[in-house]
């Protein structure tokens, strides 16, 4: 007869292990490598701060890099400073995301073909939705959201063309930690990154019968030339709930953020708390890891109760300030 205690521990072993074989046969996409050498990558925002970062890094690795900005001038400072350090020449683009036909005419000046797309334009303007001017809003919204759309429509036919022969490609939009949770003060600013990532869950499943891949990116606040000036305008209570979060440096977000579009990751966070994030929020995404799938199925109830802890201390805080400056 079986020892009860061995019978426990073979079901406790059998149980992950057999999480595990169904999570492989679910998960999907499926996973992929896209590669980045010889091959043309296309990055918006690509003049200052992370997307600077990220022509750098592609162009170190060996990609044929195109740079897309509103400014020539900062553009034409990039192009030099990447030159400096790597010996790559990139192309420059001046374009506002905004303006889908413009766009379109100098996409179509690059081609015939795109393999990676960043859609790394953004701005960011803090403030309580009270006080904040609807052109302010609709600025964030036109640049944030609107701009992918038009990038992505714009693009998709040269990161389509001859898919077959050339393998994967991707589309990597660059969203926020305010992507995942809404912190006072970011109401418009969140929506915006919000929206990118129903753009991009229901893209992925628009594009993925042609080998493309869509990646999400998360990095918390990032050590840019926008920064101080967004520190500035940020009401006190902002500064008082999101303080606790990290910061990263350009370079750092640039190399999670390639790191992640090479391997087809649809979420890719930049931190140990973006990480955390990922599985808290997980929901009904894509998931091309198995084994990431199984931590988010282990650990998603155990964070939703840290969430809620957060959730207390942010609205404790709303509560004594509100006290305060009555």
């Amino acid at each position: 007869m079986l020892d009860p205690k061995m019978a426990l521990l073979s079901l406790l072993l059998l149980l992950p292990l057999s999480l595990l074989l169904l999570l492989f046969i679910i998960t999907r996409p499926r996973s992929t490598r896209v590669p980045i050498k010889n091959r043309h990558a296309l990055i918006t925002g690509g003049s200052s701060g992370i997307g600077l970062a990220l022509a750098h890094r592609f162009a170190a690795e060996g990609a044929r890099v195109t740079i897309l900005a509103r400014d020539q001038s900062k553009l034409d400072e990039a192009k030099q400073a990447i030159r400096l350090s790597t010996g790559v020449d990139v192309t420059t683009l001046s374009a506002d995301v905004r303006d889908f036909d413009a766009l379109k005419k100098v996409l179509d000046s690059v081609g015939p073909s795109i393999d990676v797309l960043v859609c790394n334009q953004g701005v960011f303007v803090p403030k309580e939705l009270e006080s904040q001017a609807l052109d302010e809003i609709r600025f964030m919204i036109d640049v944030n959201l609107m701009g992918c759309f038009n990038l992505i429509k714009a693009a998709l036919p040269l990161i389509k063309c001859d898919r077959d022969s050339r393998g994967p490609g991707s589309i990597a939009i660059m969203s926020s930690q305010a992507g995942q949770v809404g912190i006072y003060g970011y109401t418009a600013y969140s929506a915006s990154k919000f929206g990118v990532r129903g753009l991009a869950e229901a893209l992925q499943q628009e594009v993925i019968a042609d080998d493309i891949h869509v990646s999400l990116i998360f990095p918390p606040d990032t050590e840019t030339p926008g920064l101080e000036q967004e520190n500035k305008l940020r009401p006190e209570l902002t500064k008082i709930i999101a303080g606790s979060s990290g910061m990263m440096k350009a370079e750092d977000v640039a190399k999670k953020a390639i790191n992640g579009i090479k391997s087809g990751r649809f979420i890719i966070p930049c931190n140990f708390e973006g990480f955390l994030l990922s599985i808290a929020t997980a929901g009904l995404s894509p998931q091309t890891s198995y084994l990431m799938a199984f931590t988010e199925v282990i650990f998603a109830g155990i964070l939703r109760i840290a969430g809620l802890f957060f959730q207390w201390d942010w609205y404790r805080n709303i509560d004594k300030w509100h006290s305060k400056n009555k």
